[in-house]
C-alpha cells in the first residue's frame, strides 16, 4: 500500500518528519518497507497484513497515525453532499441473484457529465501512489479507492441494455472483453455484473470494454458494492488477474463505507465533471449486527505489565475508532467498528492497546522462580518413533496436510475415514485435510521412482485430521512406504532383497520391542491386499499393497508399493518405556529345526500358537528362520523352517527328554495342518 506524506496530512496533523513517522508506523505493526521521494513528495510503501483491510486506504492509515502520535484527526468518513436532490428520473433496475455473493449493491446515475482530463492536483495524487490518470470520472473512482478503501466503478449508462443491472454468476463459456483488451472466457465460479443481455464487468475485479467511460460518455452509472471475498478470489484466480479492486474485495470492504464513498464520489463528479442530475438505487444489506467485546482493564495491565489507567485505555481505543462504554466493575463495553473485522476477543483489544502504547514500553523481566520443564509424553514418543525409524535405515519425509479428494478414492482409502473438506480450497490438489498419511506417501514413492530411485524406504510422523460429529480431531500417525529391492552385500557378492510385508513385520517387531509391547497380530482386513494390525483387541493400524488401478493412477509400472500406517496415539496408550528384566537362564538350551511345506492358506500365527502349546513345558521359544518359494516348491505351498528352543528351569535337558516333545510338534504339523516334513 502506497501513501504520500501530504495526503496523510489532509486527515491528521503531523509534526514528525517522514523518516520519524516511518519508524513510528513500523514499531506499531505497520511495516514501512520503503520511503522514497517523487517530485519532492515523500511516498511510504507499507506492508499491510491480510487481517487489516481497513489499512488499505489513506483514511485507515491516517487513523493509525493519529492514534500513534495522539494528534487530532479530521473526519474519516466520506461526506454526502447536502445540496443533492434525488428527484427526477427513476433509477436503474438492480437485481441480485444471490445475496451471499453480493450482500450490498448501490447504483447512482449522474447525467450530462463532461468527461475530460483531471485537474493537476488529482493527477499528481494518483501518480504519487502509482496509479495512471485516465480521465476525470475514472480518476475520481480511483481517488475514492485509495482514500476510503472502497472500490468504485463507473459504467457508460447509455451502453447498458434496458437500463438494468443484474449481479449473477457467469454462464459457462460466456465471453467478456475486459478493460485491458483481453477476451476472457467465464465460468460459473465467476461473479459478473450484467445488463439484460450480457455481462459488462467481472464483479470486484475489472470492468468490460463495451461499457467503459470515454470522452463521448454523457451519462454514467456509478457502482459501489460489497462482494463476497471468496467469490472474488475464485474469479481472480480463474482469469489470472489481480487489480487494486480485487485486492481489497478479497480482504473484505466495510459495508458502511461503501455507499458513503459513492456519495463522496458523486459530489466530486458534480464538481469536476458538472453532472446535473442524480438518481440512486440500493439493494441488499441495510445494517449489520454490532459487535461488542468486554475488556477488563486490570487484565490488560496484568498481561502487558504496564501501569495504565482506564482513561488512557479509553483514549487509545477511541483514537482507533472504537466506542467505549463503562460496564460493570472492572469492565469496559467496547463497540467494535465495522471496519475492524479482525477484532473478535478481549485479547485483540489488549493487543491494540499494546501496539499504540508501544511494545518497547513492556518491561523485560526474569521469571521469579525457575520453572521445572514439564515432560510431554506425546512429544517423547514422537521423537522416539522417529529415532527408531531412522535407526532402521528409513528416510523421513514431510508432506502437505492438504490433498486431492479424488486421489484418496483412487487409492481405495476413502472408506477408512470421511475427509474434512476445505470451504475455499486454493486448488483441486488442496481440497481436503488428509485423513491418512498413506496417499501422500504413495505420491512420494511415485515421485522418487520418476527420479530413477531403485529402492525407496520412507516414513512420516505427522498428524491427520478426522471428521467427528462434535468437532474435527487431530491424531498422530506413523506412515511407512516401501518399494523396490535393496542390495544386500555378501562375501561372494550381493543379492537383491525385494520389499514385501515381511519387511514391515521386522520393522514392527523392533518398534514394538522398543516401546515395551510384547505381542501383536496381523489379521485379514476388509480392504483388498491388506492386513489390520492389532495389539490385543485394539486395532492400531493397517498394512497394504497398492492394487493395479492405484498404481496406474500414480503412473507406477512394474513395481509393488507397500504401505503401513499406525495410530501413534493408540500405540502410545499401550506402550511403556519402563523396562523389565529377567534373570539369565541357569541351564543351557537345545535348538532343533523343522523344515516343512505348508499350504499358503494356512495362518502362521495359528500354527505357531498351536506348536507352542503342544511343546509345553519344555518348549521355551519358537520362531521362523527361513521362508522360501521356487521351482522346487509345489504350487499353492510355501517352504518354511522353524527353530525350536528347548530349556528347563530345573535341569539340563538330554536328547531323550527332548525327542518325544519334538516328535509331538512334527505330528501336530502333519496331522492338524497337513504339512509335509522335509
Amino acid at each position: 500500500m502506497k501513501v504520500t506524506y501530504d495526503w496523510l496530512k489532509d486527515f491528521v496533523e503531523i509534526r514528525l518528519s517522514p523518516q520519524a513517522l516511518a519508524e513510528k508506523l513500523t514499531m506499531a505493526g505497520l511495516e514501512v518497507t520503503s520511503l522514497e521521494y517523487k517530485g519532492g513528495e515523500a511516498v511510504f510503501e507499507i506492508e499491510i497484513t491480510a487481517n487489516r483491510p481497513d489499512l488499505l486506504s489513506v483514511a485507515g492509515i491516517a487513523r493509525e497515525v493519529a492514534a500513534i502520535t495522539a494528534r487530532h484527526c479530521k473526519s474519516l468518513k466520506p461526506l454526502r453532499p447536502r445540496s443533492l436532490s434525488l428527484r427526477g428520473e427513476r433509477p436503474v433496475r438492480v437485481k441480485i441473484e444471490n445475496k451471499k455473493d453480493c450482500p450490498l449493491y448501490t447504483a447512482k446515475v449522474i447525467k450530462d457529465v463532461e468527461v475530460g482530463p483531471s485537474p493537476d492536483w488529482l493527477r499528481k495524487r494518483l501518480e504519487g501512489v502509482g496509479c495512471r490518470s485516465i480521465n476525470n470520472i475514472v480518476d475520481i473512482t480511483n481517488y475514492c479507492l485509495f482514500t476510503w478503501g472502497e472500490p468504485l466503478h463507473a459504467f457508460d449508462l447509455d451502453k447498458l441494455k434496458d437500463n438494468a443491472i443484474e449481479v449473477r454468476r457467469a454462464e459457462k463459456n460466456e465471453k467478456l472483453v475486459t478493460l485491458d483488451g483481453s477476451s476472457r472466457t467465464l465460468s460459473s465460479d465467476i461473479l459478473v455484473i450484467a445488463d439484460s443481455r450480457r455481462p459488462i464487468a467481472i464483479a470486484g475485479i475489472i470492468g468490460g470494454k463495451d461499457t467503459e467511460v470515454t470522452e463521448e460518455t454523457k451519462n454514467i452509472l456509478l457502482e459501489a458494492a460489497v462482494f463476497d471475498p471468496i467469490i472474488v478470489r475464485h474469479g481472480r484466480q480463474a482469469i489470472g488477474l489481480q487489480t487494486d479492486s480485487s485486492y481489497r474485495f478479497e480482504r473484505g470492504v466495510d459495508f458502511q463505507t461503501a455507499e458513503a464513498a459513492s456519495w463522496q464520489a458523486v459530489a466530486w463528479i458534480r464538481s469536476l465533471a458538472k453532472g446535473r442530475h442524480v438518481s440512486a438505487k440500493r439493494v441488499g444489506l441495510t445494517q449489520r449486527k454490532k459487535k461488542i467485546v468486554d475488556l477488563s482493564p486490570s487484565r490488560a495491565q496484568r498481561l502487558l505489565n504496564i501501569p495504565m489507567r482506564v482513561p488512557r485505555i479509553k483514549s487509545i481505543l477511541h483514537r482507533l475508532g472504537f466506542t467505549v462504554k463503562r460496564g460493570s466493575k472492572d469492565n469496559l463495553r467496547v463497540l467494535v467498528p465495522s471496519f475492524r473485522p479482525d477484532v473478535q476477543l478481549e485479547i485483540d483489544l489488549i493487543e491494540e492497546i499494546a501496539r499504540i502504547e508501544g511494545f518497547q514500553k513492556i518491561p523485560t523481566t526474569l521469571p521469579r522462580v525457575t520453572p521445572e520443564p514439564l515432560g510431554n509424553r506425546v512429544r517423547e514418543f514422537v521423537s522416539l518413533t522417529k529415532n527408531i525409524m531412522t535407526g532402521l535405515g528409513l528416510n523421513e519425509v514431510v508432506t502437505y496436510s492438504l490433498m486431492d479428494k479424488d486421489l484418496l478414492n483412487d487409492l481405495g482409502l476413502s472408506g477408512e475415514q470421511q475427509a474434512i473438506e476445505i470451504l475455499n480450497p486454493l486448488s483441486k490438489e488442496q481440497e481436503i485435510l488428509r485423513p491418512t498419511l498413506l496417499a501422500s506417501l504413495a505420491q512420494c514413492v511415485a515421485f522418487n521412482l520418476n527420479q530413477k530411485q531403485e529402492y525407496i524406504s520412507i516414513f512420516e510422523v505427522a498428524q491427520v485430521f478426522l471428521n467427528h460429529p462434535k468437532a474435527p480431531k487431530e491424531e498422530w500417525r506413523l506412515g511407512l512406504a516401501l518399494c523396490g529391492s535393496r542390495s544386500i552385500v555378501l562375501e561372494e557378492g550381493f543379492i537383491k532383497d525385494p520389499a514385501d510385508f515381511l519387511h514391515f513385520k521386522g520393522i514392527l517387531e523392533v518398534l514394538f520391542g522398543k516401546m515395551g509391547i510384547a505381542e501383536f497380530q496381523c489379521r485379514a482386513s476388509a480392504l483388498p491386499s491388506s492386513m489390520d494390525i492389532h495389539v490385543g483387541k485394539e486395532r492400531i493400524g493397517l498394512m497394504m499393497m497398492l492394487g493395479r488401478n492405484a498404481l496406474e493412477r500414480l503412473g507406477i509400472k512394474n513395481k509393488n508399493v507397500f504401505l503401513l500406517e499406525l495410530s501413534l496415539e493408540k500405540l502410545f496408550s499401550l506402550a511403556s518405556l519402563e523396562r523389565t528384566f529377567a534373570p539369565l537362564p541357569r541351564y543351557p538350551g537345545i535348538t532343533r529345526d523343522i523344515s516343512f511345506l505348508l499350504k499358503e492358506t494356512v495362518s502362521l500365527r495359528e500354527l505357531l500358537d498351536a506348536l507352542l502349546a503342544q511343546g509345553q513345558p519344555l518348549l521355551n521359544r519358537i520362531k521362523i528362520v527361513d521362508f522360501y518359494k521356487g521351482k522346487q516348491i509345489p504350487s499353492g505351498y510355501k517352504g518354511l523352517t522353524i527353530s525350536c528352543l528347548y530349556r528347563s528351569e530345573e535341569r539340563t535337558l538330554t536328547e531323550t527328554q527332548i525327542t518325544p516333545v519334538h516328535e509331538r510338534l512334527c505330528s501336530t504339523l502333519t496331522d492338524r495342518f497337513a504339512a509335509k516334513i522335509r
